[in-house]
């Protein structure tokens, strides 16, 4: 694509800027806006968007802590 090889040991950021390619953390954030941008669209009836309106703030993030893993395995 470029003339490089694994055996020239370039830098992918130099390599990504010859050829003009972009990070794939833009091109992700970019899918992730567009896909956001289509939700928005969808009417306010549509279950997907009735998801947004949920509240999500009882619901626990995250691994167990030992202390909540002993608590259930005791009760």
């Amino acid at each position: 694509m470029c003339g490089y090889t694994r055996k020239d040991k370039m830098r992918n950021e130099y390599i990504r800027k010859k050829v003009g390619v972009a990070p794939i953390e833009d091109k992700l954030r970019g899918s992730r806006l567009r896909w956001f941008g289509h939700l928005n669209r969808r009417p306010i009836e549509t279950p997907v968007r009735k998801i947004e309106l949920l509240n999500f703030a009882h619901v626990q993030r995250g691994r167990r802590t030992k202390e909540d893993m002993t608590r259930n395995y005791k009760e």
